[in-house]
């Protein structure tokens, strides 16, 4: 029954990703349609196509890997005679949009590749019409430049990119559009996956709630032992009261589990925060505790002790010295635990939850260079694998398959770390294509604000308009980054089988 609830549980995770990827390409897919470029592909993953169907100019499939999505828009790379284009050169006879008045890409646009032909009656006989540099002075036949890198590799692009627009449709180009109407279609689809994770954050954190301390006693500590000391003692001891160790305020004064406190110092104590805080900032007084045992109202004068504790981050988790020694602080100290309820996070609480999330994705993928150096360590046996380091898809899949299979979670506690994990991989999927580098999204954005600022610049110049910028120029660099998403792909792969990060390792590295 587990290995079948493991396996369920990558199937959720698959279909998870996969509605991710579709919306995300829808994001792409609406606004290019409603702006008239002609949309050929709409597909979810990549390699043989499972399924599809065409529904107007626009195929419609499923592909066998789910590692991503595209749909395909004629003019991503631009003709090499648009990009040659200037203000007063035949623009397109098709209609001109009412945005383009202003900022416009299509009035450089393509014309026919028939206009290109070059004129036997004008051209040099025996002469090619490209590379031609001239003639040499004694009249010999002409000088051929040699063809440089990549560049039959651009010219196959622009040809591929532009091969199923007929005549007259150059106008339903992507390199038509106007610069905010083509920003539109780019940041589209990455801002689906934002709204896509915060709705799941919104579901998992104010409808199913998280885990919050409350004002009922859970557990009463015998022994108030300094932080310094207690890390000096064996590990038997750790837990144990010893001779000579102070009692706890609320030891001795007598307080049980299952008691709600009501207030502290006359200071109503609606939450833990409220309670933790009040008895940190009264060490050393003696103080009256307001709290309910059974239904009935009772009260108790408690001295609060300066109590030397460890130091811990937003996370809860102990800070450490250079040396390796706890942090410590002297605070007030009661001596109970709070019971934990899953309760809804507040509705004001929730946009800070969103930008630590956001913030803290953007942070992972400013350190990704290194991450992977720490992660190609790990695939080497240099270093053991940190839980809360890169995971690739392989890795989740596998932590999601262990979350529905195991025994140790309750029903509500599986569908909240779910949730997590595909809300994650949403503003993950964001933050990730907004990276200015193509093929990704945010490359597209660069280049179209790239172009804006250029024609703006030549227009303050008095230069007029020029064409959209030769996107087929960046393709080595395209190339570039696409072979080190494959090489971190595989490497992540590697790691992900063979030295695995298991849901207990995420456990414990949280805390």
């Amino acid at each position: 029954m587990t290995a079948v609830l493991f396996i369920i549980g990558i199937l959720l995770f698959l279909l998870g990703i996969s509605i991710s990827i579709a919306l995300h390409e829808l994001g792409h897919l609406t606004p290019a349609k409603k702006f008239g470029v002609k949309v050929t592909h709409y597909m979810v993953g990549f390699g043989p196509t499972l399924f599809s169907f065409k529904r107007g100019e626009t195929e419609y499939g499923i592909k066998a890997l789910p590692l991503g999505g595209f749909i395909a828009m004629p003019g991503m790379y631009p003709p090499l005679e648009a990009t040659k284009k200037r203000m007063g050169e035949p623009a397109l006879t098709a209609p001109v949009d009412d945005e383009a008045t202003t900022d416009r890409l299509g009035e450089a646009a393509a014309t026919p590749a028939a206009s290109t032909t070059p004129d036997p009656e004008t051209q040099p006989a025996g002469s090619s019409d490209e590379d031609v540099l001239g003639a040499d002075a004694d009249g010999t036949r002409p000088r051929k430049r040699k063809g440089r890198l990549f560049e039959n590799t651009m010219a196959d692009a622009r040809e591929m990119s532009n091969d199923e627009i007929a005549p007259g449709e150059e106008h339903r180009t992507f390199y038509a559009l106007s610069v905010p109407k083509r920003l539109v279609v780019m940041f589209a689809g990455p801002f689906v996956n934002l709204v896509l994770g915060i709705i799941i954050m919104a579901i998992s954190l104010m409808g199913i709630g998280v885990m919050t301390p409350t004002t009922t006693v859970a557990t009463v500590v015998e022994c108030a032992v300094p932080a310094s000391e207690a890390a000096q003692r064996p590990a038997a001891q750790q837990n144990t009261c010893q001779p000579g160790d102070q009692l706890t305020p609320a030891w001795e004064a007598g307080f049980k589990p299952g008691d709600e406190i009501t207030s502290v110092a006359g200071v109503k104590t609606g939450n833990w925060d409220e309670l933790s805080s009040v008895i940190k900032d009264h060490a050393g007084e003696r103080v009256e505790i307001d709290y309910v045992r059974d239904g009935q109202a009772q009260t108790v004068t408690v001295p609060i002790i300066a109590h030397e504790r460890p130091r811990v981050d937003d996370r809860g988790r102990p800070m450490t010295n250079p040396d390796g020694t706890p942090q410590t602080v002297t605070q007030g100290f009661l001596g109970i635990g709070p019971v934990q309820e899953r309760q809804p996070l507040p509705l004001d609480e929730f946009p800070g939850a969103v930008w630590d999330q956001v913030t803290g994705v953007f942070k992972a993928i400013i350190t990704l260079p290194v991450k992977l150096v720490d992660i190609t360590q790990v695939a080497t046996g240099a270093k053991e694998r940190d839980a809360e380091g890169l995971v690739g898809m392989v890795g989740v899949g596998r932590v999601a398959g262990e979350i529905v299979s195991t025994d140790e979670l309750q029903v509500v506690e599986k569908a909240q770390l779910g949730l997590g994990v595909l809300g994650s991989l949403n503003i993950f999927l964001f933050a990730f294509n907004m990276i200015p580098l193509l093929p990704l999204d945010g490359g597209h954005i660069a280049v179209a604000l790239y172009e804006g600022a250029r024609r703006r610049i030549n227009r303050w110049r008095g230069r007029g308009k020029i064409g959209p910028f030769d996107t087929a120029k960046l393709l080595p660099l395209t190339y570039v980054v696409i072979s080190l998403m494959l090489a971190m792909t595989a490497l992540l792969v590697y790691v992900d089988l063979v030295k695995p990060i298991t849901l207990d390792a995420i456990f414990r590295s949280a805390g």
